[in-house]
């Protein structure tokens, strides 16, 4: 077998993203929105999109489902162009833009059935599947004018998943939402990745939100990609290399000479260490009687990480 045969397996396990944005660039007049945007959003996923005020969240999520031009570049979903094979490309979306808009003289399953005609396919048993999903099976025969914004949030996302689209768009969907329903939300958004097989691209304000609802988040800044971020370890916890890790001791700087680096630090000493090292030297500090009252990774928050990229302006 020769060295290239060999590389061939690997390459096709190599799993193709959901979508695409390519250098995206949306300018209006002399004013740039929207710079180079290059971004892939992997399968399985929520993936989360930050961003400061102005930052271009909704102008990407508008260009993605066809709302407005691409001015440069191009954006494939699930390997189709939104500019050469625009309807090809958005049937495989369901979105979510600002707030979901119904008739509120109908009721929802009504809403639903009406929205099912639109699709080849879409039937009664489809209809009932989403309803379930949401949690809208007691109120669903009520008129939409009698809903919580909560309760039309979710049959917003029923509706949007009627033909089982690879990819769910949410633009700010926690707005307005107490914090029972954006739980909730979040939980449904769960649900949908594990039982649908979807992939959900959901940009927010509420960034303790964003971490407990997302797998990873891309971070943009004046309509530029500055950073992407994994919230959620993928596979066993072994895999992750070092952590910074805080001994709590009862002698730090006894500690910190029997092990040669760190730092004093919270009554303790903080260093870098993976998950072996760690045992090791809990036991190195034991066997040398320094009493060890707790070990705990010491990981930032969110918030703190886009703080800093973004250097403390404020988010949309």
């Amino acid at each position: 077998m020769t060295k290239g045969s060999e590389v061939m397996p690997n390459m096709a396990e190599v799993v193709k993203p959901v979508a695409s944005l390519m250098n995206v660039t949306k300018t209006i007049g002399s004013k740039t929105l929207v710079s180079d945007l290059t971004l892939d959003i992997p399968p399985g996923q929520v993936f989360g999109f930050l961003g400061p005020n102005g930052a271009g969240k909704t102008t990407t999520i508008r260009m993605m489902v066809g709302l407005i031009s691409i001015s440069k570049g191009d954006i494939l979903i699930c390997g189709r162009s939104i500019k050469d094979h625009f309807e090809e490309a958005i049937a495989n979306v369901g979105a979510i833009v600002e707030n979901p808009e119904m008739y509120k003289f109908l009721t929802g399953y009504q809403n639903l059935r009406q929205y099912a005609r639109m699709v080849p396919g879409v039937g009664k048993e489809r209809i009932d599947e989403v309803i379930k999903l949401v949690g809208l099976e007691q109120r669903i025969h009520d008129k939409v004018k009698s809903y919580s914004l909560g309760m039309r949030q979710r049959l917003g996302v029923a509706q949007a998943l009627l033909h089982r689209p690879k990819l769910l768009i949410l633009d700010e969907p926690t707005n307005g939402l107490d914090p029972q329903g954006i739980r909730e939300l979040r939980d449904y958004l769960r649900r949908l990745c594990t039982e649908e097989g979807t992939t959900v691209f959901v940009s927010s304000h509420l960034l303790s939100e964003m971490e407990l609802m997302c797998d990873s988040v891309a971070i943009i800044q004046n309509g530029k990609l500055v950073d992407i971020k994994q919230l959620k370890t993928v596979g066993d916890a072994a895999a992750v290399s070092s952590v910074e890790t805080l001994f709590e001791v009862d002698n730090p700087q006894a500690a910190l000479e029997l092990i040669g680096r760190g730092q004093l630090q919270q009554g303790g000493i903080v260093l870098e260490a993976g998950r072996e090292e760690v045992a090791g030297l809990n036991a190195r500090l034991v066997a040398a009687g320094i009493k060890v009252y707790g070990i705990r990774t010491l990981s930032r928050s969110l918030e703190d990480q886009f703080l800093e990229i973004t250097g403390g302006e404020g988010i949309v």
